[in-house]
């Protein structure tokens, strides 16, 4: 057991029966009363984000978690397939557990986050940033660039997306995983 000094951003702590990672925390001492550490805690289950507010004398229970690479090999009706990199090792992990699926492009290196004592997933992380191709697009009409003028790409994953006009199919894109939006013309 822990109390609330230990408290920042990215541990994970036993809360309510569940497993939360702190998103953002602020140490607050008011003039008048006792201080207290007002929290927002997003869920390693099911994804939801909820605001806390936890006494300064408060005991905290933290989980221990790992942070370990794997590669994404495959997707099937039942969910993800990955590898780990070390052991070569395959984890089948379903499709709750990870956030914009819809971006990860077979053979990237992802870091699935593990409960240390029991040895099972929480949540897979993706890459910041993502290099995909352009599978289809419609060709960008001249004349419509007046202000960052933008259409609808599908990329290699299946997945759409907006980019500029002058983007066309085949070329590569880098891309910003946590939402999908165009960063960048691939040089790749």
């Amino acid at each position: 057991m822990a109390n609330t000094s230990e408290i920042r951003n990215g541990l994970c702590i036993n809360y309510k029966n569940d497993i939360y990672s702190v998103v953002e925390f602020l140490h607050v001492k008011p003039g008048k009363g006792p201080a207290f550490v007002r929290t927002k805690l997003k869920s390693m289950t099911n994804g939801k984000v909820i605001d806390n507010t936890f006494p300064s004398s408060h005991k905290i229970d933290i989980v221990r978690v790992e942070r370990r690479k794997f590669q994404y090999l495959y997707k099937d009706d039942e969910g993800f397939h990955f590898m780990n990199n070390e052991n070569y090792e395959q984890v089948f992990i379903a499709k709750d557990f990870i956030e914009n699926a819809q971006f990860m492009k077979e053979g990237i290196t992802v870091e699935i986050l593990y409960h240390a004592e029991e040895d099972r997933p929480l949540t897979v992380d993706l890459p910041q940033y993502s290099v995909v191709e352009i599978t289809y697009t419609e060709p960008g009409e001249k004349g419509n660039t007046a202000t960052n003028a933008t259409k609808p790409a599908t990329i290699e994953t299946g997945a759409e997306i907006k980019v500029p006009i002058f983007i066309n199919e085949g070329d590569k894109v880098k891309i910003e995983t946590a939402t999908g939006a165009y960063v960048e013309r691939s040089k790749e």
